[in-house]
């Protein structure tokens, strides 16, 4: 049997309500492996550069067999880019090529850029006009419950591409799932880590498309927008997003 194992950690606020977000983690583990899974999570969240939180919440949950889907892992790019001018350039481009129109991906740009703190979600914009879709607010819609099938091959296929650490390995995850997400044209996604330049626009047409430089580095503001297709039924594409379990698959 499978375990979700899910972390969230806050600063401030009252019983993690409100405050500051500080970090969150997520696997799909066997179920032998959930304490391990549990105690990295907890360590990680108390040593985060983003602060000491003072609320952290850990769940662990069966998964049943019969309510996971799989999805295969997009193929992974770099573009060149060595200031943020340029990265958020070749992300626009990269966008653009995957079917966003031009407002549209001005518009996502505004939306993040105006983000004075990060969200714990993202923003659902329609890919033609630029107009949210989502009625979530400062929370966003949650990508949660994925995780690669066979997390020790995953591994072994990050670290032959130089891509080590949590952040990419979660973030290509993530990717992949909201990518093959019926309605899904793009993502758009810089992290709230202070240290963290690099982001990423995600496309089951362009694949992972990795951008060194998307923000200044020693800024705390993240954020992430999903593109979706005019006509696109929200509360499917949320439920997908928040319940659907899914689990990622490296093809040879």
């Amino acid at each position: 049997m499978l375990c979700s194992v899910k972390m969230r950690a806050s600063l401030g606020g009252r019983r993690g309500v409100g405050g500051k977000h500080i970090s969150g983690a997520e696997r799909i583990v066997p179920e032998e492996a959930a304490e391990e899974t549990a105690a990295a999570m907890l360590r990680r969240a108390r040593t985060h550069e983003r602060g000491r939180a003072d609320f952290i919440q850990i769940r662990v949950e069966l998964v049943p067999p019969g309510s996971i889907r799989t999805c295969p892992l997009l193929p992974v790019s770099t573009r060149d880019a060595r200031t943020v001018e340029e990265g958020r350039a070749a992300a626009r481009d990269e966008l653009l090529r995957a079917g966003v129109s031009p407002a549209a991906a001005d518009a996502g740009f505004a939306a993040l850029e105006a983000l004075t703190d990060s969200m714990r979600g993202a923003m659902v914009l329609d890919s033609e006009t630029g107009r949210r879709l989502d009625d979530m607010g400062e929370r966003g819609v949650r990508c949660t419950n994925m995780d690669a099938a066979d997390s020790a091959g995953y591994d072994r296929f990050m670290a032959a591409r130089g891509l080590g650490g949590d952040h990419p390995r979660e973030a290509l995850v993530l990717a992949s799932k909201v990518a093959y997400a019926p309605g899904t044209a793009a993502e758009l996604c810089w992290s709230d880590d202070p240290r963290y330049v690099t982001g990423y626009v995600g496309s089951a047409a362009r694949g992972y498309r990795r951008i060194p430089v998307l923000k200044e580095a020693g800024d705390p503001v993240g954020g992430r927008i999903f593109f979706v297709r005019p006509g696109t039924d929200m509360e499917q594409y949320i439920a997908y997003m928040q319940e659907q379990t899914v689990l990622v698959e490296v093809k040879p």
